[in-house]
């Protein structure tokens, strides 16, 4: 009888801790949607995994980070169990995120917290040059961003700077020592990318570089 009863009581014991977690999951993930950072540093201290992915198999911090929920980002971040390298399946992490969508004060968090500035493939720098995000720029080189990192077919951040992003992205880049006449796999270079997307202003920077390094036109 007694052996019954410690087993009943150990079920229900359970069940309450079960149904505790599932509340507090779909608090933490209401919480990312609503940008309330206080509540999710609340269920943090409670012991909730920073990590847990949602129904779409997607973290919280690269949630936040997403739909720019940047108190909740900034709460996640802050937390030393929080995994910042989380890759998505098209192999995008939380930095590479924040570069895209111009979330400053949220890349200079995630690279305190050593988030791979330097992955393989499409870098955090080829989002900030695409989204022509200068300061973004500047805080990934500082970091010692490599900047003529190659995409999977060999696209620079010039080039997407270029075609995508802003002249005074290209500038930059060209400033710090991007080499303008690299070519991706289908023989493009920066100049190319910059006529594909009508940037007149930044295809006329690039080969004043370019003439400036060769002044013979041996490129």
């Amino acid at each position: 009888m007694r052996i019954c009863l410690k087993f009943v009581c150990y079920l229900v014991a359970l069940l309450s801790l079960s149904l505790a977690h599932a509340g507090s999951y779909e608090d933490f993930f209401q919480a990312v949607k609503q940008d309330d950072g206080r509540r999710i540093t609340e269920l943090l201290q409670r012991g909730f995994d920073p990590n847990a992915l949602d129904p779409s198999r997607i973290p919280g911090l690269f949630l936040a980070v997403k739909e720019g929920s940047l108190k909740a980002a900034t709460a996640l971040i802050a937390w030393p169990r929080t995994q910042v390298e989380w890759r998505s399946p098209k192999d995008e992490s939380p930095l590479m995120m924040a570069a895209l969508k111009g979330q400053t004060d949220i890349v200079r968090k995630l690279v305190a917290r050593d988030a791979d500035v330097n992955k393989t493939g499409w870098t955090p720098l080829h989002y900030a040059a695409t989204g022509g995000h200068v300061q973004i720029i500047q805080i990934l080189l500082d970091d010692y961003a490599y900047i003529d990192a190659e995409s999977p077919n060999k696209s620079t951040p010039l080039m997407m700077a270029a075609k995508y992003g802003t002249p005074a992205a290209v500038k930059l880049l060209l400033e710090a020592g991007a080499d303008p006449r690299l070519r991706n796999e289908l023989g493009l270079s920066a100049i190319d990318f910059a006529q594909q997307g009508s940037r007149r202003d930044s295809a006329e920077m690039i080969a004043a570089a370019i003439r400036a390094a060769h002044p013979k036109g041996k490129w």
